[in-house]
């Protein structure tokens, strides 16, 4: 980010280099929390079953989706940035026939139902906070019973929470957006770090598996 601290405070929603992003976490190996969903579902589902489906929510350039379909699942990828979708479909190690990719807001996201998992690495914190209640139904409704969500949500004292654009959850407030799900991962993460863009930055981070009820 190049605007200062100061700038932010007199005009806190800023602009993120998605292009710089996407090519700082290439190669990157997909997120723990996905991995932990995903073993979760293997002790529930025979490998006869071919019919999972997942939706990956900002899926950038696909590190989450490519393990997703290495594991036999389909995938509707969905991104805001048309070259998070470009990177991913230039990727030459994905089964196109399980895949499929939609460029969508989150401020207008549409889902089909009876979904059987919802990624969401480090993407639901930059939907708009007026529509941020809308978008957890969507994703709530979208989801079978037994079906799960992973991913995160940023904490109130996310050096971040400055930018009014992006959203930022207490502990409470992340353990209501639970209430219809069995937690089964619901790690708090505080700690000073830095971004993928190598940006000093102040983590407050809930990291989150939940299986719907």
């Amino acid at each position: 980010m190049s605007q200062s601290v100061n700038n932010l405070e007199n005009n806190p929603s800023f602009e993120r280099d998605w292009h710089a992003y996407y090519s700082a976490v290439k190669g990157r190996p997909p997120r723990d929390t996905l991995l932990t969903a995903l073993a979760n579902f293997d002790k529930e589902i025979s490998d006869s079953d071919s019919s999972r489906f997942a939706i990956d929510l900002g899926c950038g350039n696909g590190r989450d989706t490519v393990e997703m379909l290495h594991r036999g699942w389909r995938v509707l990828a969905i991104d805001g940035e048309q070259e998070g979708i470009n990177r991913l479909l230039s990727n030459p190690n994905i089964d196109r026939q399980q895949l499929e990719t939609d460029l969508m807001k989150f401020e207008s996201l549409v889902l089909p139902k009876s979904v059987d998992l919802i990624n969401a690495s480090f993407s639901l914190p930059f939907c708009q906070p007026p529509y941020f209640p809308r978008l957890w139904d969507t994703i709530v409704a979208s989801l079978r019973s037994g079906g799960r969500f992973c991913g995160q949500l940023f904490g109130d004292r996310d050096s971040w929470s400055i930018d009014s654009s992006a959203n930022y959850h207490t502990r409470q407030e992340i353990e209501d957006l639970l209430q219809y799900f069995v937690i089964e991962m619901l790690e708090e993460e505080e700690h000073p770090g830095k971004t993928a863009l190598d940006e000093e930055k102040y983590w407050h981070i809930f990291q989150i598996v939940a299986r719907k009820q």
